[in-house]
């Protein structure tokens, strides 16, 4: 299986025609055909269905689908960075992780590379600890930022010093909104919204448990924002951290859990790595940041 052929099936993926794919690859439709038919022969399984219309993927055709553009992805990555001059510090370090104030830190250390090195570019991906996880396994980013309760002993890691306070995203009409702070037991009953990243154990799972609520939730998420949108339509009280929802202009507000509770956050890069200079001047400046923090 060859890179050319991976780059000729998803051109096929994207523009649904092999007419079409060819004449934005500057090769024959015959040809094309060919390396498509090349590529089924070579995985012994039918990647592509011609319909009258358009072509569509096989199951098999999606599963390669997604891991060609995770191995061209790293290719020219690879390509770049063997390419850049050795004297210059540059090229992208990408960055996974869930919403979280905390965040800042990483910004201004992303700054602070970015403006001794402007040739140096970030990207930053959002998603909860299962997406991060998964990206920097496989190498798609390099570093992930991950929110207690998540387990980062696999990986190398340092811990931020900040935290991020827990507490409930309710409608300011709601009956609960009057309390300064909710328990876990002013929640039995309720329909409770709770992040995916937080069930089945750990300390929130701890604290619902002091309220004898269990593990039930009417919805769950991984991104606060559209959990905002289930507690604004009424759907129920959503469990998150504070700070990620601006709740000074809405129909919303946020009351901190009681006993109160706190989240660590960790970077985390993958155990023996070799770091490009670009990733090495960004862990460079956070490491700088965290002991300025932390004093």
């Amino acid at each position: 299986m060859e890179l050319r052929e991976l780059r000729y099936f998803l051109a096929i993926a994207k523009y649904e025609s092999i007419s079409r794919a060819a004449e934005a690859l500057y090769v024959t439709q015959p040809n094309l055909s060919r390396q498509m038919k090349k590529l089924e022969d070579e995985t012994g399984r039918q990647l592509i269905e011609r319909g009258s219309r358009k072509i569509t993927l096989t199951d098999a055709g999606r599963l390669l689908k997604k891991r060609a553009e995770e191995i061209l992805e790293l290719y020219d990555r690879a390509e770049e960075e063997i390419k850049a001059a050795p004297d210059e510090i540059g090229g992208e370090v990408r960055i996974g992780g869930g919403e979280s104030r905390a965040f800042s830190l990483i910004a201004r250390a992303i700054c602070a590379v970015q403006r001794q090195y402007p040739l140096v570019k970030f990207d930053v991906f959002s998603g909860d600890g299962e997406a991060v996880s998964e990206r920097l396994d496989k190498g798609l980013i390099d570093f992930g930022i991950f929110i207690e309760p998540t387990d980062v002993t696999r990986y190398d890691s340092l811990r931020l010093p900040l935290c991020d306070r827990w507490g409930v995203l309710m409608r300011s009409d709601s009956p609960l909104a009057e309390k300064e702070s909710i328990t876990a037991a002013d929640l039995n009953g309720l329909p409770v919204i709770r992040s995916r990243h937080s069930m089945g154990g750990g300390i929130v799972s701890d604290w619902f448990k002091r309220g004898a609520g269990g593990e039930d939730a009417a919805c769950t998420y991984n991104l606060l924002y559209n959990a905002s949108l289930l507690v604004e339509s009424g759907t129920g009280y959503a469990v998150g951290l504070e700070g990620l929802i601006n709740t000074s202009q809405s129909a919303l507000c946020f009351r901190p859990l009681s006993p109160e509770l706190n989240s660590h956050l960790d970077i985390a890069w993958k155990k023996y790595r070799t770091f490009s200079p670009a990733e090495r001047a960004f862990l460079s400046e956070l490491e700088k940041l965290i002991d300025k923090n932390s004093m």
